[in-house]
């Protein structure tokens, strides 16, 4: 991580970079703050969060820098922000955009723009020209700021935040840059007949085959799974490529929380085309133990996780040139089948772009419902 200078302002909030493993400590526990009493936030692992940020076990800082900061007023944390230059981002959008993001702050606007401040500095001396955030470390990790549903506790791996940060953030020059939709969906209905009938005709049209994941093949069926991915998110918004590192650290850490009947591959006569990855929603459970596994948490944890009943619909991809031939109505279909057999009562289906037509429009005719809002903002350094 490169050093900056700190950077104190008039209303006496001085903002410093981490440079101690005692400053990354307070860093990461800082996110407990904003969060008193709000019983919809769920704590992220303590071991967990201290990994992610760890430079020798998280990939992604290969081709990134990153660069946490406190800021305090009188001596007391009162906020938090990370600067990141994703070198990959900028070379795949031929780009000089720097990350903002695993922001966290008190309800205190000058706190914010102090923060916000010392990102565009920090941005500027890299000679970067524009911001986009919150990125948490990047679209293939959490992003995006809640701006409804507050009192809807967040499903696996999505964002949360008090009401009060898109005003905070909009105080510091951030605009509306895209906003990314979560949909709700009862588990327990039927899928709508229409929807099984055109399942079935794409399926038949398309000889298209929909199976697990077979868990014993792994290393075989994550490759698949990345090719796919690369492949059907290259043109998305915001979407960087993931490498091969990050792919694989990824999926090790989901590996453990994957139901093969959830976990979805189709094929058109042999050939890996697209793929449903839906999983439990362990935050369920992590609610329950505050961040911490020991000496008590793990087991608590093991015993909530038995009784999950929600998961959510992660990613869908669908390789170019087999697009809009209905294998996402297969997808749906057959995902939301196996949850209901599997005992699953609630599910998310997120995110998908505000502006992504088609998507949204298949997700309706499931029986989903747009019931939260992330927004990822903009502006210049």
């Amino acid at each position: 991580m490169t050093a900056v200078a700190a950077v104190t302002h008039s209303v006496a909030i001085d903002v410093r970079p981490v440079a101690s493993t005692a400053d990354r400590e307070a860093f990461i526990r800082f996110q407990w703050e904003p969060y008193q009493g709000n019983a919809a936030f769920v704590p992220p692992l303590l071991m967990e969060r201290r990994d992610f940020l760890n430079p020798k076990k998280n990939p992604f800082f290969q081709h990134a820098d990153v660069e946490l900061f406190l800021a305090r007023r009188n001596g007391k944390i009162v906020g938090r922000i990370a600067a990141i230059e994703d070198r990959n981002y900028n070379k795949f959008h031929s780009s000089k955009t720097a990350y903002w993001g695993l922001f966290e702050c008190l309800d205190d606007v000058d706190a914010a723009q102090a923060m916000f401040a010392t990102v565009k500095a920090w941005s500027r001396a890299r000679g970067l020209v524009g911001m986009l955030g919150p990125m948490n470390v990047s679209s293939n990790y959490d992003c995006g700021t809640l701006l409804d549903a507050f009192d809807k506790p967040p499903f696996l791996l999505m964002t949360y935040n008090p009401p009060y940060y898109a005003t905070l953030i909009e105080a510091c020059g951030q605009k509306k840059a895209k906003d990314l939709l979560g949909w709700s969906i009862d588990v327990t209905k039927a899928v709508p007949e229409r929807v099984q009938k055109l399942a079935e005709k794409f399926r038949k049209r398309e000889d298209l085959t929909v199976r697990p994941i077979d868990v014993k093949d792994m290393a075989n069926e994550i490759e698949k799974i990345k090719r796919i991915y690369n492949d059907a998110w290259e043109q998305n918004w915001g979407a960087v490529p993931m490498t091969d590192d990050e792919f694989h650290h990824m999926a090790k850490d989901m590996k453990q929380l994957v139901v093969p009947e959830l976990f979805l591959i189709a094929e058109v006569r042999g050939e890996p085309v697209a793929f449903a990855m839906t999983l439990p929603d362990v935050n369920r459970a992590l609610a329950k133990v505050n961040g911490r596994l020991f000496p008590f948490g793990l087991v608590k944890l093991l015993w909530h996780m038995r009784k999950i009943t929600a998961c959510r619909l992660i990613a869908l991809g669908i390789r170019k040139g087999f697009r809009k031939r209905g294998i996402d109505a297969v997808l749906y279909n057959d995902t939301l089948k196996n949850a209901q057999r599997l005992g699953y009562t609630d599910g998310e289906v997120s995110w998908t772009l505000e502006d992504n037509v088609l998507i949204n429009r298949a997700i309706e005719l499931m029986g989903a419902k747009r019931y939260k809002t992330y927004r990822m903002y903009e502006g210049p350094v």
